[in-house]
């Protein structure tokens, strides 16, 4: 298995808890109550988001640079698919 890293950033949404986006993974979005679901459920998105692009052999997204605010970095283990 690769692995890949993303950068996720954290927002606190309006309505109570947060939500949070990858941008180098375009539509890549995901909300929890709290901080750490919220980092959880990211690490699920960015899995899903990677196994469909394999699914259409498409190439993954590079992270760019970027500044650094309310994130973190998330590592992920791709399964190759048959």
């Amino acid at each position: 298995m690769e692995v890949f890293n993303y950068i996720v950033k954290i927002q606190p949404a309006k309505e109570g808890g947060y939500w949070a986006e990858v941008p180098a993974l375009p539509g890549c979005f995901t909300q929890g109550e709290t901080v750490a679901e919220v980092k959880a459920m990211a690490e699920e998105a960015v899995e899903c988001y990677l196994t469909s692009l394999i699914r259409r052999g498409e190439p993954f997204p590079v992270e760019k640079r970027m500044k650094r605010g309310f994130a973190f970095p998330v590592c992920v283990r791709v399964p190759k698919l048959a």
